[in-house]
């Protein structure tokens, strides 16, 4: 994990876990209200060579906070309050592992904070399906913990004398807050920003009466009337809430199979050429109509079985193959079956026993999507004689760098095959939002209005290669004399740049358009975080980051860049 010789062993990270295998959070349910209790195992630590004191988290903390958010979407639909506290006296949580982050390579620590940011991401996501999150603070709550808070719909800060909420990363490390806290305390608790400005550099932070005036948190409360308020605030937040219910559906095991370079799900295939420092990905259409009621299906709902191979898919890879820098998508399979999929996933707002389920798996799909925008990794997609780009599908080709699309069909091969067609869905205009709350077609266009509209007209068309490439929705139709030379040819000049100028690259151009919280977060905050990772100041030797815990202050240089 870091770069000196003696750094410990980095393990392979997996994603899956469930309640009963959880080391950090206790995961308890009562009817409408759930409650997430923080209470970190200090000797749990997914790496060595720290300890999680003071409810400080590290990857292994998130990956169970990630896992409860999604069993509380879909296996509590009843659920329409949550209630995150801490289980240690005095204290909610103290953030990111300091000592977990002092030992960890730059691509650790981004990783991390990607994986973080997007959980954070998660929670907030709940509100738009009825589900409020009340942080409540028992205790001190700095730097990540209170970035954890933030996400939250409701903070209440226990009024004890002494607990505050801080950011006091500048101060101490000589770094950022990672999970977006300096965003989101002005663009979404509206903190004024000299106030802002203060809260950021005062290591010891704020409490009590000052912190609600400046709407750092909601409310202080005695400890004598903490359960009361508490109480009043999940039932007034249940009896807002619209959200949908029905039976819930068990988030079982993943069917995940490895062998040799390839990874396996149902619907999803994964082969990784490492010597080309690619990945190929392969998402097969269905075999079967769509059943009548969805959530009977459960797990083995196309559309949701998709979204949750691809979601595990893309953390893996992140993770584990940072080698692979390019990603190769195909779809296989039959459109129409897509289509009556995507469909079904369009009948979100008919009432009826699914409709929960097929408005959660709408949500999933869209925030797996993003998980993809925010990769940094060249994505590209390949349409080609059999492909099912269509409806929820065809985000996937949208949300690549470059799209090539044979005109025709392989001569050589099959003749006899229909070339390859593209269809665009009402899913494809606004169903799946990006970050910056554009769709991924009005993104595409960004200023061509005329061309979005002719897109749009071109709703339920099916576009072969030539139609597709007038349309502008792939970048290159080519026939096959030229096509697989062509794309060889693409795919190993993309191997031979520079990855870090390819991440900046490619996030620039995948956000176009108007900036939101999110895009702030993911660009121009992850960004300077980045940078800042790597300078001195915070992760050389003498910097705070290293130093913190000695006794002594990180040696600055102190030429402004």
């Amino acid at each position: 994990m870091s770069e000196q010789s003696d750094a410990p062993h980095v393990p392979v990270v997996d994603f899956e876990t469930d309640p009963a295998g959880y080391r950090h959070w206790r995961f308890a349910v009562d009817g409408e209200v759930a409650t997430l209790t923080l209470t970190v195992d200090e000797g749990g630590g997914l790496v060595e060579g720290y300890q999680l004191k003071s409810n400080s988290y590290d990857l292994g903390v998130d990956i169970e906070l990630y896992d409860a958010v999604q069993r509380l979407r879909f296996e509590h639909p009843q659920v329409k309050a949550v209630v995150m506290t801490g289980g240690l006296e005095r204290m909610f949580c103290a953030g990111a592992n300091i000592r977990m982050l002092a030992q960890s390579s730059h691509a650790w620590k981004v990783n991390f904070c990607k994986f973080t940011n997007e959980t954070r991401n998660a929670i907030e996501d709940a509100h738009e399906s009825g589900q409020t999150w009340i942080a409540a603070l028992n205790g001190t709550a700095a730097g990540g913990g209170y970035e954890l808070a933030l996400a939250c719909d409701e903070i209440v800060l226990v009024d004890d004398g002494s607990s505050t909420v801080s950011l006091p990363e500048v101060p101490l490390l000589g770094v950022l807050p990672g999970t977006g806290g300096l965003t989101r305390v002005v663009d979404k608790r509206h903190v004024r920003k000299d106030r802002a400005d203060l809260f950021a550099t005062k290591a010891e932070g704020y409490r009590g009466a000052t912190a609600v005036e400046w709407g750092l948190v909601d409310a202080t409360v005695p400890r004598n009337r903490w359960d009361e308020e508490l109480g009043v605030r999940a039932r007034r937040a249940v009896e807002a809430s619209r959200r949908r219910s029905g039976e819930g559906v068990a988030l079982t095991p993943l069917d995940r199979t490895e062998d040799g370079d390839t990874i396996s799900y149902p619907h999803v295939t994964a082969t990784l050429d490492r010597g080309a420092r690619r990945v190929d990905i392969t998402v097969a259409g269905p075999t079967d109509a769509p059943p009548e009621h969805p959530v009977e299906a459960g797990v083995d709902w196309y559309p949701f079985a998709v979204a949750r191979a691809l979601d595990d898919l893309v953390l893996r890879l992140r993770t584990n193959e940072q080698q692979l820098g390019t990603w190769v998508f195909r779809t296989a399979g039959d459109l129409d079956a897509v289509l009556a999929y995507d469909a079904q996933l369009a009948d979100a707002d008919v009432d009826g026993p699914s409709d929960w389920f097929v408005h959660e798996t709408t949500q999933y799909l869209k925030r797996t999507f993003k998980r993809l925008d925010v990769t940094s990794r060249s994505l590209v997609a390949v349409v080609e004689p059999g492909s099912c780009f269509t409806g929820f599908l065809a985000e996937l080709l949208l949300a690549c760098d470059r799209q090539y699309m044979l005109e025709g069909v392989y001569e050589d091969v099959d003749p006899d095959a229909d070339p390859a067609v593209l269809v665009l869905t009402s899913s494809n205009d606004g169903r799946f939002p990006m970050g910056n709350e554009l769709s991924r077609l009005e993104s595409r266009f960004w200023g061509h209005d005329d061309d979005l509209e002719a897109a749009r007209k071109q709703v339920g068309e099916r576009l072969d290669a030539r139609a597709a490439e007038a349309a502008g929705l792939v970048t290159m139709a080519l026939d096959d004399i030229d096509f697989e030379e062509e794309l060889r040819i693409v795919l190993e000049e993309r191997a031979s740049l520079s990855p870090d100028a390819l991440t900046g690259m490619e996030a620039n151009h995948r956000f176009v358009g108007p900036e939101s919280m999110e895009t702030k977060i993911f660009g121009r905050l992850t960004a300077w975080q980045n940078w800042i990772f790597n300078r001195p100041n915070a992760s050389g030797p003498d910097g705070a980051l290293r130093r913190y815990g000695s006794g002594q202050r990180g040696s600055y240089d102190y030429q402004r860049v």
